[in-house]
């Protein structure tokens, strides 16, 4: 009898007739769209500044090789399409939460208690892991890949000596700064070190107090001149960053194999340096094709994979059905710290 009355409590919509689940689904659905698509409209607005957030590291990596950080638009429309592209894409991630949540609302009822709890596990815990992984990205892989790569795609510097002696005809010398001047005079022109650029001052027509700057992006001389092109640079690290995400999958893939039976810690460990020649495979697939990019990748998916033998532990089956995970988790650290505590007194 309590059984009965128990899975009628978890699975009321077991009663619902096939009209309504259909009513329910169709509800469902227009609250999942209603966000997305009004939130890329709102996002448009703000697409020079996620784009220039994505470009930054491209342009970090250009200074650091000394080369003016510049990118190319070779089409009128080419930028409003990439602030579209990137529009919709950010706002399907920003809205990824919204829209689980509501795929759950449908779902959840037909589940049982214990059945709910591997979704409440799993849906967070990928969340997390592709936020973590797109954190690393950014800030430490990318910069590290793309200086490695722009280095490749321009010339040899040439130096030479400054202090040679002149030749017949000499020019004035033309101020070097690091900054632009705070008030240019028409027909002024300098170099900026930091942006690579030569620069000038120029009328405007019908305008005696404001200037116009113009600029020349220096370049090494030789047969390499760097050009990158903003949507396919934009296209590269969507991309990038779409495999990257999904490869920080690993240990909800790894523990769903486990919950299934079809792995285990004795035989992860067992087979290690099989998984390792795997993970090189997979980040060679991912990375750009350079031996740096290669470890870059590698080495986080390596620790990956050792973090899904401890999350399969952790979290067997029996103990994600039973709701006792985290408490498990508890129970460890007051174990460890009564060991200390006691080696503490002795």
């Amino acid at each position: 009898m309590t059984d009965r009355t128990e899975k009628t409590t978890a699975r009321p919509s077991s009663s619902m007739s096939f009209g309504d689940h259909l009513d329910e689904l169709r509800r469902r659905v227009f609250l999942a769209v209603v966000v997305p698509v009004p939130l890329m409209l709102a996002l448009f607005f703000f697409g020079s500044d996620v784009r220039n957030f994505l470009c930054e590291p491209l342009l970090r990596a250009m200074r650091a090789n000394n080369i003016a950080a510049q990118l190319t638009v070779l089409s009128p429309t080419e930028t409003v399409m990439m602030d579209m592209k990137i529009s919709f894409i950010l706002a399907l991630v920003i809205a990824a939460p919204w829209v689980l949540w509501q795929l759950w609302k449908f779902v959840s009822p037909g589940l049982h208690e214990h059945e709910q709890r591997f979704v409440r596990l799993l849906l967070p815990g990928s969340g997390i892991l592709a936020l973590i992984g797109l954190t690393l990205l950014y800030y430490i892989m990318l910069p590290l890949m793309l200086t490695v790569l722009v280095s490749f795609s321009i010339s040899p510097e040439t130096k030479l000596d400054a202090n040679q002696s002149p030749t017949a005809m000499t020019t004035p010398a033309m101020p070097i700064l690091e900054t632009d001047p705070a008030s240019p005079q028409a027909g002024q022109s300098w170099i900026n070190t930091t942006t690579r650029e030569l620069r000038f001052a120029l009328p405007i027509a019908g305008d005696t107090t404001h200037v116009e700057i113009a600029s020349i992006a220096l370049e090494h001389p030789g047969s390499l001149v760097a050009s990158f092109r903003l949507s396919e640079y934009l296209d590269f690290i969507l991309l990038f960053a779409m495999g990257f995400a999904l490869a920080f999958q690993l240990p909800i893939v790894m523990l769903l194999l486990s919950w299934v039976g079809i792995v285990n810690p004795k035989m992860l460990r067992k087979n290690r340096k099989y998984a390792f020649f795997g993970v090189v495979v997979l980040a060679a697939a991912i990375a750009p094709g350079d031996m740096l990019s290669l470890a870059v990748v590698a080495v986080p998916l390596v620790l990956l994979f050792e973090f899904s033998i401890l999350l399969i532990v952790f979290a067997p089956t029996s103990r994600v059905a039973s709701g006792s995970v985290l408490s498990k988790f508890g129970e460890r650290f007051r174990t460890t710290d009564t060991r200390e505590g006691n080696v503490g007194d002795e």
